[in-house]
């Protein structure tokens, strides 16, 4: 049913945890499934200089998160707003249908820190 790279991302979270003092946090959930997904980004020089994760959820959902953070680490956050949900379901060699919600949710969480990184500077300026 799962692809070895979404297991392998399942077993062995990449760039899981949190990042203290975050420049930017983006949550996003799923009430229908229970997901629960939070993006942690620094950025520096208008790169995603780290990023990590903490995902309450299946292990799709956890697969996708692992995956995302991995596809974005060192992007411009110009480049890492455009990860897609398709993006993350082709790196992870596939999904089943019914789990491709999971990689909605990491896209948006992702493009959710980005955001909230710009809102932070926009306050920063003011």
């Amino acid at each position: 049913m799962y692809s070895q790279k979404v297991m392998e991302h399942f077993r062995n979270p990449h760039n899981m945890g949190e990042i203290e003092g975050a420049d930017g946090v983006g949550t996003v959930g799923n009430p229908v499934c229970g997901d629960m997904m939070t993006i942690y980004i620094k950025v520096k020089e208008n790169r995603l200089e780290d990023i990590k994760f903490k995902t309450f959820g299946c292990g799709a959902a956890i697969a996708t998160s692992s995956m995302i953070t991995e596809l974005a680490k060192g992007k411009t956050l110009e480049e890492a707003i455009k990860i897609t949900r398709k993006d993350v379901a082709e790196a992870l060699e596939g999904l089943p249908p019914v789990k491709m919600h999971c990689s909605n949710l990491a896209a948006d969480a992702l493009r959710a820190a980005i955001e909230d990184y710009h809102e932070k500077k926009k306050g920063e300026k003011k």
